[in-house]
């Protein structure tokens, strides 16, 4: 996510970073395990696999997790971190969660046969922050209950959403990247990485804002209102689409990046045409938009409060991905409104009989099982084959399909449950291939 609006960023501060030399040998021994693992030839094929999905010639669905509730998952002190340094533990966390995830339940994942160096890219957001109540369970998790105070009250509150202003602090980039290959550069390559797909989603800030009851009830009474402020955001978020284009700091998406809420972006269509690999541009990559929000809107309303709007956005990417959690079965014909789109979100709470029978063939069916499996006191096993097979037999070989598990807010401490998930599901997906 390029934005987060329950705080501010600050920008980073360029400085040396210092590591002794146990935090170097630990950082060592897990890119070797990473080098090790991304040298397997599994990875080429699955980047095939995805290839073929995302250009609708897909040859099985394909299988994948994400937002997995990671303070829950330590098993035989796999994720336990070690450095002391913040930099150093934080690139410990990425590799050991990618090494782990890869060892209990990879699905149809990649590993890259390098590793990213983040440019130092700072956004001064949109100008308002989240002010909120927080019901917090469990103190060890990120997922909490929240209750929005309200900022946006009328009109006169447009002025406080600012256009971002994005820098790039060229020397802190430097430094990192000096240090990754001086660390790593005998075990694997580096790469300087810029900003990659942008979960462009307006309607989850302005919910933050304005408050869920309180923006529902004025898409009927101050509907100029609503229109002027979602406006407002797509500018911001297009002006600052602008200046990550004019300061060179995109990086292509049609790889092992995550598209929309949904899998990997390979496709033949990308980057497309003109395409500098000096200067990568929107028309290169993958765009997305949701409205989460919009589970109970009518089409009519959908269309006009957020899609309507999200076309400037959407069609300055080559290709699209719509929705997350709100359902779109019974508004696919909205879907074909939108020009480029190729994945569409299909969240547990979809009739997809019906989301099946608006899509077809025509898109990538980004299916997302229900996570609350996970949640009861006995992980069903037989209940999490039958409702993979139950949508891949209603699918019958006519969709392209990905399954996407993913907002896991729990496993109840249970690691196992998701890994018996992902062997569920890819056997499954393999059966389903050959019928």
């Amino acid at each position: 996510m390029l934005h987060d609006p329950s705080h501010r960023e600050m920008p980073e501060v360029a400085g040396e970073i210092i590591l002794t030399q146990e935090e170097v040998d630990i950082l060592q021994a897990l890119a070797e395990e990473w080098a090790r693992i991304a040298s397997l030839p599994i990875h080429k094929e699955r980047a095939q696999l995805w290839r073929k999905l995302n250009d609708l010639e897909s040859e099985r669905p394909m299988v994948w997790i994400n937002e997995i509730p990671w303070h829950e998952m330590n098993y035989n002190d796999e994720l336990t971190i070690r450095c002391k340094n913040e930099w150093a533990r934080s690139q410990e966390d990425l590799m050991r969660k990618t090494i782990y995830q890869w060892k209990h339940m990879p699905g149809d994942m990649i590993i890259n046969p390098w590793l990213d160096c983040p440019l130092s890219v700072h956004s001064t957001d949109f100008g308002i922050i989240e002010d909120v109540e927080l019901a917090i369970t469990d103190e060890t998790s990120d997922i909490v209950s929240r209750h929005f105070i309200v900022q946006i009250r009328d009109m006169d509150d447009l002025e406080k959403i600012k256009i971002p202003v994005i820098t790039h602090n060229r020397e802190a980039t430097g430094i990192r990247f000096q240090l990754m290959n001086d660390i790593f550069g005998s075990i694997l390559p580096v790469r300087q990485q810029g900003q990659t797909h942008i979960w462009f989603t307006p309607w989850d800030y302005l919910i933050r804002w304005w408050g869920v009851q309180e923006a529902m009830e004025d898409l009927i009474l101050r509907p100029d209102m609503v229109h002027a402020f979602y406006e407002r955001m797509v500018e911001a978020w297009m002006v600052e689409l602008d200046q990550f284009e004019t300061q060179n700091l995109l990086s292509l998406d049609c790889n092992n990046t995550r598209i929309g809420s949904g899998g990997y972006g390979h496709t033949r269509e990308m980057p497309g045409k003109p395409f500098d690999p000096e200067w990568v541009r929107p028309h290169n990559m993958w765009g997305c938009s949701n409205a989460q929000i919009f589970s109970d809107v009518s089409p009519e309303m959908h269309w006009e409060f957020a899609i309507e709007h999200d076309l400037k956005w959407l069609e300055r990417w080559n290709l699209t991905y719509y929705g997350c959690c709100e359902p779109l079965a019974g508004k696919g014909h909205l879907m074909k409104r939108i020009p480029n789109l190729r994945k569409v979100s299909c969240s547990p709470w979809n009739d997809t009989r019906m989301a099946i029978r608006e899509l077809g063939d025509d898109y990538v069916i980004s299916r997302k099982p229900d996570p609350a499996i996970f949640a009861e006191r006995e992980f069903n096993r037989e209940r999490a084959r039958r409702e993979i097979r139950d949508f891949l037999e209603e699918a019958d070989n006519r969709c392209h399909i990905e399954m996407i598990m993913k907002d896991i807010s729990t496993v109840r401490y249970d690691p196992r449950r998701l890994w018996e998930w992902e062997n569920i599901c890819m056997e499954e997906v393999m059966q389903h291939e050959t019928r």
